[in-house]
C-alpha cells in the first residue's frame, strides 16, 4: 500500500527510502511511458544498472543521463537503435552540464549523419543520405573517398575497390563486419551509396561497371539476410509490408528497409519488384499491416494515385511512398519519405 505523499512508480512498489529512481519517476521526469522505458531496457539494453536492498531495479544518475540523451536523439528523429548506441558510448552530461553533443575524455566522437565529408567540415552531399538504390548520381561517387569509421572496418573507398577487383570474399566480409558493428543504417549510408556512387561515376565515364554492380548489390542483399536471420524476435503485434511499385524492378532499398526494422524486432513482409497494387490490396486486407511500404526509384514507376486506392483498414494502416522515383500529387493520406532514416521513423512512429 503506498503512503500518503510517497510518488508512484509506474507498477514498481519501493519504498521512498530506497535509492535511486523508479520507473515511474523516470518517466515523469523525461515525459516519456515506463512501457517505452521498459521496451528500451529491454532492446537495447539501456535501463537501471543497480538493484536497492530491497530487490528492486533503480535507476541511478548516469542512468537517467543516458536516458535523457536517448530521449533526446530520439526526438531529434533518430531511430531508437542509433540513439541508444550513441546515448550507451557517450559520456552523458553531468548534471547541471549542457549537452553539447561532444565525447567525453578520452572517447571517439560518433560520426554525423553526413557521413565524413560532415566530419571534416566540407559540405554533405545530397545524395548522402537519400534512399537511392543503384542508381546515386555519379557526382555523390567522391563520398566514396571517405577514410574508415575505426580500425577493423573497410573504408568505403577500400569497399569500392574491393568491388572494382571483383573480389566477392573481401566484399562479403567487410559487409558483415559493418552490419554486425554499426547495424543497417550506418552500414546503407556510409558504405552502400558511396560504393553505389562510386560504380555509377564509373558507368557514367567509361560506360561499363555493369558487372560490378550486380556483385554488389549481390553481396549486400546476402549480407543483410545473413543479418536478418540474427535479429531479436518480433514484439509488434502487426508486420509491416514492403513493396516496389508496380513496374518498380529495383528492391535492394526495401530489402535494406526490411533488416533495418529486423534490428528493431519488427515483423515484415516483403512482397518483392513490380508488385500490382491490386495484389498489394489483397495482402493487406489479409495481413492487416500496421504500415505499407512502397518504393518507387525511377520516375517511370513512381505513378502517386494508386496509392491513394490502396484499401482502408482498422485498425489504420499507415502508407509510406519512399524513393525518388514519386512524381507530383501524392495524396494527402499518404507519407512522403526520402531518406533511410525518415523511412525508419515513419515505420516506427505507427508501431509506438
Amino acid at each position: 500500500m503506498r503512503r500518503e505523499g510517497q510518488p508512484e512508480t509506474g507498477g514498481d512498489a519501493v519504498s521512498e527510502e530506497e535509492p535511486g529512481y523508479g520507473i515511474g519517476a523516470v518517466a515523469r521526469r523525461l515525459g516519456v511511458p515506463a512501457s517505452t522505458l521498459r521496451t528500451w531496457n529491454l532492446r537495447y539494453g539501456i535501463g537501471p544498472s543497480r538493484r536497492s536492498p530491497g530487490g528492486h531495479r533503480r535507476y541511478d544518475e548516469a542512468d537517467l543521463r543516458r536516458l535523457q540523451e536517448m530521449n533526446r536523439l530520439v526526438r531529434s528523429g533518430m531511430p531508437p537503435a542509433d540513439a541508444a548506441r550513441l546515448a550507451l558510448r557517450q559520456r552523458p552530461p553531468a548534471a547541471g552540464e549542457r549537452s553539447t553533443g561532444e565525447p567525453g575524455a578520452g572517447e571517439q566522437a560518433a560520426p554525423p549523419p553526413g557521413g565524413a565529408a560532415a566530419a571534416s567540415g566540407r559540405p554533405a552531399r545530397r545524395d548522402a543520405g537519400r534512399l537511392a538504390g543503384p542508381s546515386a548520381p555519379p557526382e555523390a561517387a567522391r563520398e566514396a573517398e571517405s577514410p574508415a569509421a575505426e580500425p577493423g572496418l573497410l573504408s568505403a573507398a577500400m569497399l569500392a575497390r574491393a568491388v572494382a577487383a571483383m573480389d566477392a570474399p573481401a566484399v562479403s566480409v567487410a559487409l558483415d563486419a559493418a552490419l554486425a558493428a554499426h547495424g543497417v543504417l550506418w552500414t546503407w549510408e556510409r558504405l552502400a551509396l558511396p560504393v553505389f556512387a562510386a560504380i555509377s561515376r564509373r558507368q557514367w565515364e567509361t560506360g561499363a561497371g555493369i558487372d560490378i554492380e550486380h556483385l554488389f548489390s549481390n553481396r549486400l542483399q546476402a549480407a543483410l539476410v545473413r543479418f536478418s536471420a540474427h535479429a531479436p524476435a518480433p514484439v509488434h503485434p502487426r508486420p509491416v509490408l514492403l513493396a516496389a511499385a508496380e513496374e518498380e524492378q529495383h528492391t535492394l532499398a526495401i530489402q535494406a528497409l526490411a533488416a533495418a526494422l529486423a534490428g528493431l524486432a519488427v515483423e515484415t513482409r516483403v512482397l518483392g519488384a513490380r508488385t500490382p497494387y491490386s495484389a498489394l490490396a489483397d495482402a493487406m486486407r489479409r495481413v492487416g499491416p500496421a504500415a505499407v511500404f512502397v518504393w518507387s526509384q525511377t520516375p517511370a514507376t513512381g505513378e502517386p494515385a494508386p496509392l491513394g486506392g490502396l484499401p482502408g483498414l482498422r485498425p489504420a494502416c499507415r502508407v509510406i511512398a519512399g524513393g525518388p522515383g514519386w512524381g507530383e500529387g501524392m495524396p494527402t493520406e499518404v507519407v512522403r519519405v526520402t531518406t533511410f532514416r525518415d523511412a525508419i521513423s515513419a515505420v516506427m512512429t505507427t508501431l509506438r
